[in-house]
């Protein structure tokens, strides 16, 4: 697999089975290289697979999100195209052929939509524009208009007031729900409440209420709380809270076929906001009390679906290194696992009986499969021809202990065509979260250094998912302690098992996988290369600067009452004279989540004692990358930097730049 071909693929997405179970629409995006952005467009795919349909054509613009009718005859979509009005709108299409047409025209900036049961009305999330101009209308202005423009201050007096791609966040004005009545056009506030945000709404299978999600602390700001409100589907309703948890009640809430019963997630004590496992939990609609039913399980658990008989919710489970479709009794809370294979499914959904998932393993990219009696059938077979004629490295299972005793899993990937008993230079890719997990997924970077001769080693360090609340929350305060034990003793592990030559490795990572790669150099002198993007050495120099203010509180508590603590968690700053690795940082330069500045101050640090180093800032970036461009070069640049120090290789020469031009 070469650069070339990662932007060749195809990410399927967002399945949805029409009301009589005979389609599935669903996303299907490309990276653009010509207009260095990803495009997203519908499609559709009958039940039996024999038919696979492109809806939309989008050249420079996307269209996501979806939706059916009830009756199946419409589908609609969310696009931001030219019409009358501006802005991202929501948009129909006659599933038989025809143009599609729009069907909104909100101001302000529209986020979900669901049809109604009876197919009059749309309920939309809607934010107003706290800034006229941020209108949609703006658009409107000449080109000489918008230079001519100056800067309005931003007036900030929240709490927390920073949240990557959304910038600061220095408005009131909150994301509210709004009935559409698609035969009158009239669009009706759904609540009497304009003071909090409302999100993850949901019909009644009977149309009369609307369950959502809200947090209507009195100091809301200051909180992850959230909990789950039911409404009459009436314009200026009183809504009515159903749960009282002090932590995240929410998720994606589903009604019971029956009208009577809501299904949702519930986190965890709101101090472990960052090492969350969410339980699957059920209230009534009329305030009976809720009652979590995987309080046993001890495992995540994401996207509950009722059964038709409303007996049983299926949900994925988030397990070791695989995420699979759960069904749960609702009356025992008694589990069965749905799929045997090995893999990870994303996406779930069902109408009609007929159940499909996103399902990928460690040598297939993502498609969209049915599954029926435990069995999988693959419906899309996007990238299939693309898939044939690359060679993939493979994926083994490894197990380590680290010196206290804790077994951590991890994942090897070994180069295309490995020899057994061979020894590979191996690079240490480390997740980020750090709640999340490297598991039996397709993964691009993997067999992109596969293919460069690499294995490549992926460790699910404590405070990962898939291993419980305790695994989870053993980083809770302490952070770059025992990850960095897991971390070294599954590098050991690799090196023993005979997969790694232990003069030839290197380590990086993105986010806590960025900042992990700090603490490692910062412990070890064993790798001969480093990558650090969005990381940080030096944790108290984010307060403030990031979006995880409420973590910072929590977890760690101020600055002013534990400096203790934000000196301990510093050590690659402090204890930067200790770091011999070379090391490139990256980052970009609007990245809220973790900000640039942490990769500055290390790589200023590593600079003044003289230690190889380089700073790659991308422009207009946030923490997840999005041009195409920039993504090509961050990898190529990853390429460079392990040739280099690992292998020893002359690095190509740097592009030639163009002249200035002199403006005659």
């Amino acid at each position: 697999m070469t650069l070339d071909d990662i932007f060749k693929f195809q990410d399927v997405g967002d399945p949805q089975v029409s009301p009589d179970g005979q389609w599935v629409a669903y996303t299907l995006s490309r990276m653009d290289t010509e207009s260095d952005k990803r495009l997203t467009d519908i499609w559709m795919i009958s039940w039996d697979g024999t038919q696979d349909i492109r809806l939309t054509y989008g050249q420079d613009t996307s269209a996501s999100s979806p939706r059916w009718s009830p009756d199946g005859k419409h589908l609609a979509f969310t696009a931001d195209r030219p019409g009358k009005a501006k802005g991202t709108q929501v948009w129909v299409l006659d599933r038989r052929g025809g143009e599609a047409r729009p069907l909104t025209e909100v101001k302000g900036h529209l986020g979900a939509y669901a049809w109604s049961p009876d197919g009059k009305k749309l309920l939309l999330n809607i934010k107003a524009p706290d800034n006229p101009e941020d209108e949609p209308e703006k658009d409107k202005k000449t080109d000489k208009d918008k230079k001519e423009e100056k800067p309005k201050p931003i007036v900030i007096d929240r709490y927390h007031f920073k949240q990557d791609i959304e910038g600061y966040l220095a408005g009131t004005n909150r994301d509210l729900l709004y009935l559409f009545d698609i035969d009158t056009r009239k669009l009706d506030k759904l609540t009497n409440d304009s003071a909090h945000d409302e999100a993850n709404a949901v019909w009644s299978p009977d149309g009369t209420r609307i369950a959502y999600v809200s947090n209507h602390d009195p100091d809301w700001d200051r909180t992850i709380n959230s909990d789950v409100f039911v409404v009459d589907a009436k314009p200026n309703s009183a809504p009515k809270q159903l749960t009282t948890f002090k932590g995240e009640d929410g998720g994606r809430v589903a009604w019971s076929p029956d009208s009577k019963t809501i299904a949702y997630l519930q986190g965890s004590e709101p101090k472990f906001e960052e090492y969350n496992l969410n339980q699957l939990a059920i209230v009534g609609a009329d305030g009976t009390l809720p009652r979590i039913l995987t309080a046993n399980l001890d495992r995540a658990v994401a996207q509950p679906h009722w059964a038709p008989d409303g007996k049983s919710i299926t949900v994925l489970c988030e397990d070791d290194r695989s995420e699979y479709p759960l069904s749960v009794d609702i009356g025992t809370g008694a589990t069965k696992r749905l799929i045997d294979e090995l893999g990870v499914a994303t996406t779930i959904n069902n109408a009609a009986d007929h159940h499909v998932l996103i399902w990928t393993t460690d040598s297939t990219p993502p498609n969209i499969f049915a599954f029926e009696d435990g069995k999988l059938r693959k419906l899309t077979t996007h990238n299939d021809a693309l898939m044939a004629q690359l060679k993939l490295g493979t994926t083994h299972d490894l197990t380590a202990h680290a010196k206290d005793g804790t077994e951590v899993h991890a994942l090897v990937t070994l180069p295309p065509d490995a020899v057994s008993g061979q020894k590979y230079p191996m690079l240490l890719r480390i997740h980020g979260g750090p709640n999340g997990q490297d598991a039996h997924s397709f993964s691009l970077e993997r067999q992109l250094f596969a293919a460069r001769g690499f294995a490549v080693l992926n460790v699910n360090y404590r405070g990962s998912a898939g291993r419980g609340h305790l695994y989870q929350q053993a980083i809770f305060a302490d952070w770059g302690h025992h990850e960095v034990e897991d971390l070294l003793a599954a590098v050991d592990e690799a090196v023993s098992a005979g997969y790694a030559d232990p003069a030839r490795l290197g380590v990086g990572g993105w986010s806590y996988g960025g900042i992990l790669t700090d603490y490692t150099i910062a412990s070890t002198t064993r790798f001969k290369a480093a990558t650090s993007g969005a990381g940080v050495g030096n944790p108290v120099m984010l307060y403030g600067v990031d979006q995880y203010i409420h973590q910072y509180d929590t977890e760690l508590q101020p600055p002013w009452k534990a400096q203790e603590t934000y000196i301990k968690l510093a050590y690659p700053l402090y204890h930067a004279d200790r770091i011999k690795t070379p090391t490139l940082f990256m980052g970009g330069d609007k990245d809220f989540n973790v900000p640039l500045v942490g990769g500055e101050q290390m790589y200023q640090a590593l600079r003044s004692l003289n230690v190889p180093t380089e700073l790659i800032v991308y422009p207009g970036q946030f923490h997840g990358f999005t041009r195409p461009s920039f993504i090509r070069d961050r990898y190529q640049r990853y390429f460079d930097w392990y040739d280099k120090w690992v292998l020893g290789k002359t690095p190509p020469p740097a592009p030639a730049m163009p002249p200035k031009s002199t403006g005659s």
